[in-house]
């Protein structure tokens, strides 16, 4: 994975549209150096990666959607006179899978008080069939957070790592490497508190009113309270059953659930689909088989058409010339004068309808080709100019609608083809409809006890209609211990798994820690080797002499590299290569621990380095002179302005922002003398 760039849209410290280059330039500088002042906005850059990529979750599990709402309304820039009711992020990375690269962009969007939007685009291209829900499960199969937490950190989770002597912190780190924290989070839901016991009084004052129907009361109250309490002991059993209906269904999610919910769905969609598609078909065919060819040939019918004007006209022309002929004989009947003249007079009549014969060819031996009649013709005239480019255009518009449709069925094949097969959650689901249908039972048989108590006071209440009406009647606890043992004997073989798949692993996290401690130690401590405890995860340093080194002795700067050495060894045996970003790695190092972390792991601790520093960490040595430098692919500076209470991102560093304005300056002089 690559992270190619962010965008931060009115977010915290940033105000308006910011846009940051986090690609590397070249395989061998991977390092993206942020520098900047204490409150500038470097873990902006952390929480905008996180909060784009995880959304609710990168802030933590257990927050609600009002309280996810708050805070993402809190993230909304606030500058000097500004006040603006919306943000975004945006994120573009290449992943990955089996051998083939994508580019991969999100863009997570929210206004103030509202649910935040997600959309997700996969080589320009929007995924527009899949919901909010549905990115957001892409997403978490693509980087797990658990995997994530090792690879986007910043100085205060060192810190805690460093000082931890309990093991907590690492302990946590570990189980969500392993998803042991998804079993913790299971168990935790199966827990079940006993209710306290509570009892019930009567004034004496009431007691001595209702003396002589006290017995008849109190036996209906009695039986009352045996109705109720039978009632209540069903409470834990429902409830441990909507326990083990939400384990169920986390599974069934974690199998691929956001995927399955929705397979009815697009499955419905595909048939209506398929029978728009089937229709479409159709009309084309119709189109096809009416005046949809006649488009095919432009060229023949513009002849067609011509050969059709040309016959029409010499057709009127010979019908002029045989009406005129007629009405010759009846013309030259009608002439007066000598028998000269009239002759004369002939000649020219002749003379000029053998001339307009002949410059019209209008001789009745010109032979026609169609011949055809007035109607005819205006038939195929209109067949040809009106009826074939209306089918054509009618044919288009199907072909377009098709083509969506198709589109459309693509998309949701994909969908349907991404939701678990059946049989992995077959078991589940099954498991799932047992316990609906048992709580369904027990529901129904704790509200016909609660029916008929209530029949039982109302009875009481109709003796004593002269008492004070009875109040709170309290329920007596129902022990449920049973109950947890039995949620304890399920997961017994969960935990004897998760038990021997933490001893593999943490075999494994032993061996890398080593090689990353012995890379970043002092020589002193080259020989140093690790021991993690299984079950409390609390780190043993040992010496060549097989001697524990107790860790409280250590200083600050060697637990710093003694936690940091913990992260890279717990990143590598993750197994995935992501890109590492640190916020404020530096400040509890000395120098010599600094020259260590500076050298030996930054420039080779992942193909992407993104380091967010202030100016006292990667100092001007740093960051001119070894192989960091030399690792360097392009820097930032983040400058926060005190009057409009915003920052931005400018490129440079601290000392080369300075170095840049000096040549620039000297330039000036120089041009100017």
């Amino acid at each position: 994975m690559i992270i190619k760039s962010l965008t931060l849209n009115n977010f915290r410290v940033f105000n308006g549209v910011n846009d940051i280059n986090l690609a590397p330039t070249a395989s061998n500088k991977p390092i993206v150096l942020f520098g900047g002042l204490n409150g500038s906005g470097k873990t902006s850059i952390l929480t905008g990666v996180r909060v784009a990529l995880y959304g609710r979750a990168a802030f933590g599990f257990n927050m609600t959607s009002t309280e996810y709402q708050e805070q993402l309304s809190a993230l909304i820039h606030k500058g000097n006179g500004i006040q603006h009711n919306n943000a975004s992020i945006e994120l573009v990375f290449t992943y990955s899978q089996q051998g083939v690269e994508n580019e991969y962009k999100v863009i997570r969007s929210w206004k103030k008080g509202q649910k935040d939007k997600l959309a997700l685009y996969k080589n320009e291209v929007k995924e527009a069939a899949l919901g909010y829900e549905q990115c957001q499960a892409f997403l978490n199969e693509l980087i797990p957070i658990g995997i994530a937490d090792l690879f986007f950190f910043d100085g205060e989770k060192i810190a805690d790592l460093a000082e931890d002597q309990s093991g907590a912190v690492l302990q946590t780190a570990v189980r969500r490497l392993l998803g042991i924290d998804v079993i913790e989070r299971l168990k935790n839901d199966l827990n079940i508190f006993l209710k306290p016991h509570q009892s019930q009084s009567m004034p004496d004052k009431v007691k001595n009113e209702i003396a002589q129907l006290e017995q008849q009361r109190k036996d209906h109250e009695k039986s009352y309270d045996t109705l109720v309490n039978d009632a209540d002991e069903l409470v834990s059993p429902i409830n441990a059953i909507n326990d083990d209906i939400k384990k169920a269904q986390n599974d069934v999610m974690s199998l691929g659930g956001a995927w399955a919910k929705t397979k009815a769905q697009e499955e419905a969609k595909v048939k209506e689909l398929q029978l728009t598609k089937a229709n479409l078909e159709a009309s084309m065919r119709k189109e096809m088989e009416s005046s949809l060819p006649f488009t095919l040939a432009t060229n023949t019918l513009s002849g067609l058409l011509k050969t059709l004007d040309m016959e029409a006209e010499t057709k009127q022309k010979q019908a002029f010339v045989s009406e005129f002929s007629k009405y010759k004989t009846q013309l030259l009947a009608s002439l007066t004068g000598d028998a000269a003249a009239k002759q004369s007079a002939e000649t020219a009549i002749e003379a000029c309808l053998t001339d307009y014969q002949t410059a019209n060819s209008t001789d009745d031996s010109i032979a026609l080709q169609l011949d055809l009649s007035e109607r005819e013709r205006g038939q195929i005239v209109h067949q040809i100019e009106v009826s074939a480019p209306k089918s054509r255009n009618e044919f288009e518009q199907l072909k377009s609608q098709l083509s969506n449709v198709e589109f459309a069925l693509d998309g949701a094949a994909i969908n349907i083809a991404r939701a678990p097969d059946e049989s992995r959650v077959a078991d589940k689901l099954t498991d799932i409809a047992v316990l609906n249908e048992a709580k369904t039972k027990a529901i129904l048989a704790r509200n016909n006890k609660l029916t008929d108590a209530k029949t039982e006071i109302e009875k009481a209440v109709e003796l004593a209609k002269t008492i004070q009406k009875i109040h709170d009647k309290y329920k007596s606890a129902s022990n449920v211990s049973e109950a947890v043992t039995n949620a304890q004997n399920t997961n017994s073989l969960l935990e004897k798994f998760a038990k021997e798949l933490t001893e593999v692993r943490v075999k494994q996290l032993e061996a890398e820690f080593i090689k990353s401690y012995q890379k970043l130690a002092r020589k002193e401590d080259l020989n140093i080797s690790a021991r993690i405890n299984t079950t409390s995860f609390d780190v043993e340093l040992i010496d060549e002499h097989n001697n524990t080194i107790n860790r409280k002795e250590l200083s600050a700067g060697e637990k710093q590299i003694y936690a940091i050495a913990i992260l890279e060894a717990l990143g590598k045996t993750s197994g995935r290569k992501l890109p590492i970003i640190i916020d404020t790695p530096l400040g509890r190092l000395d120098s010599h621990h600094r020259d260590k972390l500076i050298e030996g792991y930054f420039p080779d601790a992942s193909h992407q380095v993104i380091i967010l520093s202030t100016d006292t960490e990667v100092d001007e040595k740093y960051f001119n002179n070894g192989k960091f430098a030399n690792s360097i692919s392009h820097a930032f500076e983040i400058k926060f302005n005190g009057e409009t209470k915003a920052s931005k991102v400018v490129e440079g560093y601290f000392w080369q922002s300075k170095q840049s304005a000096k040549v620039d300056n000297a330039v000036q002089i120089v041009e100017a003398v």
